[in-house]
């Protein structure tokens, strides 16, 4: 089951964000309240997904980790500065498009990545570092980006409760499925959890979607001002890390993995953080993770046809 869903996810997904958005537009509902339950169980299926206790693994690929740490951490970061001045003039606004570009992707980079003729078995085995090193600089990166008046305008109780509600809580619910994978029981919730995250990323982009369309359509200038810093990131990540993967003699299917990193950013798992923010903050917000969400799925796409070409 799994693996036939991993298969179709692109597909679904597509499915799903056009029959939101007919329903979004012909009948308009609010399915937000659903949001913090669907994405509380779908962010522990994917951290199930995550090898926590295989956590040392990447080691054994050293020019690799190198790569893709100085990518996301690095050079991403140095990019957006140069950028940064060019983003729309919103706090909100500018949050959103932060909070995706700054976090690499979790979960189902996987699948493109093995899609693409990268090393996804790698390319799982770097999850964990990933997110670890993300939640721990992520607050750096908005501090220097934002500005102390910024910071010292949110409330940060909210920002502590979602974190603890939906991260750290799935988070340790999945360590302590891996961590007991002997017992039969622990085996059946590990393969039903397994199957969790297409169903539930579609069920998420739909109450969103289906949610908010009508208000994110009313201002199409918006979206006029995000479509093209997302295609343009996905353009100039895909140029850059080519050219710093040669530069670090990747074999081609690591060089690959890099690119698909560096391309495919963490846009729903960093929706709990936008969920606390001001209310009058937080739809704006989510327009900007959504649009890149869905410019990345089309990029995606792209991407799986050039990659398999490369060569290291």
């Amino acid at each position: 089951m799994q693996a036939l869903l991993e298969q179709f996810q692109v597909r679904i997904y597509l499915i799903t964000l056009s029959i939101a958005v007919v329903m979004g537009l012909s009948m308009p509902v609010n399915l937000m309240d659903a949001l913090p339950i669907a994405l509380g169980i779908l962010m522990y299926g994917m951290f199930v997904q995550i090898p926590f206790l295989k956590f040392l693994d990447i080691l054994k690929a050293p020019r690799f980790l190198c790569t893709i740490l100085l990518s996301n951490f690095v050079i991403i970061p140095l990019v957006l500065s140069v950028v940064f001045p060019y983003f729309p003039h919103h706090p909100a606004i500018q949050f959103g498009i932060l909070l995706v570009l700054l976090t690499p992707c979790i979960d189902y980079v996987v699948v493109f990545t093995t899609l693409g003729k990268g090393d996804g078995k790698l390319m799982l085995a770097a999850t964990p570092i990933l997110l670890i090193l993300q939640i721990l600089l992520l607050p750096i990166y908005i501090y220097l980006f934002l500005g102390q008046s910024f910071v010292a305008a949110l409330s940060i109780q909210p920002f502590v409760e979602s974190f603890f509600v939906l991260m750290l809580l799935p988070c340790v619910a999945a360590v302590l499925v891996q961590s007991t994978q002997k017992h039969r029981w622990s085996q059946i919730t590990q393969s039903i959890s397994n199957a969790l995250p297409v169903p539930l990323m579609a069920l998420v982009l739909f109450i969103i979607v289906s949610s908010n369309i009508t208000v994110v359509v009313s201002d199409l200038t918006l979206l006029q001002q995000l479509i093209p810093i997302y295609i343009g990131f996905m353009v100039i990540m895909f140029l850059i890390n080519l050219m710093l993967g040669r530069s670090f003699k990747l074999p081609s299917n690591e060089l690959r993995t890099v690119i698909y990193s560096a391309g495919t950013r963490n846009s729903l798992a960093v929706l709990p953080f936008a969920l606390a923010l001001p209310s009058q903050w937080v739809l704006i917000a989510i327009t900007a993770i959504v649009t890149q969400t869905l410019v990345e799925l089309v990029g995606e796409l792209i991407y799986v046809r050039i990659t398999p070409k490369i060569h290291g």
